[in-house]
C-alpha cells in the first residue's frame, strides 16, 4: 500500500540570510532593475535558437543582491521587469568573479506573487561584497 506523502511548507528566506555556495532558497523579492547581458541566436542544428541572459537586481527589506535570469528558462526573463513582485523557488546561489549572484536552474521555479508592500533596502546589496576562496588544510 502506496503512503501519501503531505507536501511540507517551503520555509522562505530573506536576502540577507543568503550564503556563498548555498542552495535551496525560496525567497519572495522585488525587482529592482533588469539588464540584459547577453542576446544572440545561435545556430543548433536545423533551428535557431536565441540565447539571453539578463541580470536583475531583486531585493526584500533586508537587502538586495543580482539575479541572473539564464536561458534555461526563456519565460523568466520575460517575467523580470522592474517593480514585479517574484517567488523564487529551490534558488541557488553562484559565485561569479568573488561575489554572490542568485540563480535558478531547471530545478527551480520563478512566479510571478501579488505585489509586496515591503520597501527593498537598497543600501545592503550582497552583490557588492567580495569573497575570497581560502583553503585550509588541516595537519
Amino acid at each position: 500500500m502506496a503512503e501519501s506523502k503531505s507536501l511540507r511548507k517551503p520555509v522562505f528566506t530573506k536576502v540577507d540570510q543568503l550564503r556563498p555556495g548555498t542552495s535551496g532558497h525560496t525567497l519572495t523579492v522585488k525587482v529592482v532593475s533588469t539588464k540584459m547581458v547577453l542576446q544572440k541566436g545561435r545556430a543548433d542544428g536545423p533551428q535557431v535558437r536565441q540565447m539571453r541572459i539578463a541580470e536583475c537586481l531583486v531585493g526584500d527589506e533586508t537587502g538586495m543582491i543580482i539575479f541572473t535570469a539564464r536561458n534555461e528558462q526563456d519565460f523568466v526573463v520575460d517575467l523580470m521587469k522592474e517593480g514585479a513582485t517574484v517567488t523564487l523557488r529551490n534558488a541557488k546561489i553562484d559565485m561569479f568573479k568573488g561575489s554572490m549572484r542568485l540563480a535558478v536552474d531547471k530545478w527551480g521555479r520563478v512566479e510571478v506573487d501579488e505585489p509586496a508592500s515591503f520597501n527593498v533596502k537598497e543600501d545592503n546589496n550582497l552583490s557588492l561584497i567580495e569573497y575570497e576562496l581560502v583553503n585550509v588544510v588541516e595537519e
